[in-house]
């Protein structure tokens, strides 16, 4: 079986949530936070390597609260999203904001140098997006001269939050299931029997729509291109305290100027994260119904 690595992203600061560090609030029964709920999956899909993308001042907290337990059943590495982590020419002003999700995952560059997975700490994606990864980064494909990565569909009534507004990714899609463009769309609710977008210029939206929810796959020469991509994010925001470098507008580029091909791999599971604050319970009560429907164990890694 061929090596695969999960990367998660938990350095994000969590500023919507309403303070506290959201990556590792429980929300099983045995103390489980999202992240264990993901590894589990990843683990099962065939995933035999995690890092994680931590900030150096959470590392004692983290290894704590999922990181040493995690490494007793896969391998575990970490490596540190830090502002001051970029090239020397572009240290122009001190940011306290993180430069954004490209930045974290070059942040893994030298740590992983095979096929892998890219998700958020706090989201929950179920079982069947980590398998359909997994198969596609380890089947053999037709060589191309384009990077070949997929990315996980999710349908966006199956994403949404009951409290509060979210930001999805909405996918264009061709007739051969090919990701052609991503839109960054915000503020979508739901009002009445609505998928509504936008404050002051409101939307209608599709909620059967494709919706990225930054779960992608990606071969290990990706990291070459990222590299050069984010210098040149760098040459034209090095100066700015606040412009981010994301993953999905990077990947539409790609896709865009044909440097790329990206595969959409539908998932039907409903997504499910702690966005806000309020969201922990129903969370908590969403893991709970899946652990009576039997999908995972009470005491998740207690037979693992």
């Amino acid at each position: 079986m061929k090596n695969c690595t999960l990367i998660i992203m938990a350095a994000g600061l969590g500023s919507r949530y309403g303070g506290g560090i959201k990556q590792l609030e429980p929300v099983g029964p045995d103390g489980e936070i999202i992240m264990d709920y993901s590894v589990y999956d990843a683990k099962a899909a065939g995933f035999d390597k995690i890092v994680f993308i931590i900030r150096k001042d959470i590392e004692q907290e983290f290894r704590e609260r999922i990181g040493d337990r995690i490494a007793k059943h896969v391998n575990v590495e970490y490596v540190f999203q830090e502002t001051s982590d970029i090239p020397e020419a572009h240290k122009k002003i001190e940011r306290k904001k993180p430069w954004g999700t490209c930045h974290a995952v070059l942040c893994a560059k030298d740590a992983v140098k095979e096929p892998f997975a890219v998700i958020n700490a706090d989201d929950y994606y179920g079982r069947q997006a980590f398998v359909e990864l997994f198969n596609f980064l380890t089947s053999e494909r037709p060589a191309s001269d384009r990077l070949d990565l997929c990315m996980a569909g999710f349908i966006l009534k199956n994403t949404l939050s009951d409290n509060g507004a979210v930001t999805r990714g909405i996918c264009q899609v061709d007739r051969e299931g090919k990701l052609v463009g991503i839109t960054e769309t915000y503020n979508i609710r739901r009002e009445g029997d609505k998928v509504l977008s936008g404050k002051t210029e409101t939307k209608e939206v599709d909620e059967n729509s494709h919706v990225s929810m930054n779960m992608w796959g990606c071969p290990p020469e990706f990291m070459d291109t990222l590299a050069v991509k984010f210098e040149e994010f760098l040459c034209e925001n090095d100066e700015s305290e606040s412009a981010e470098s994301l993953l999905p507008i990077m990947i539409d580029g790609l896709l865009k100027n044909g440097e790329a091909q990206c595969t959409l791999l539908e998932s039907r599971d409903r997504w499910f994260g702690v966005t806000y604050k309020e969201d922990k319970q129903a969370v908590a009560d969403s893991i709970a119904e899946l652990i009576r429907e039997g999908v995972y164990p009470e005491k998740l890694w207690e037979l693992g």
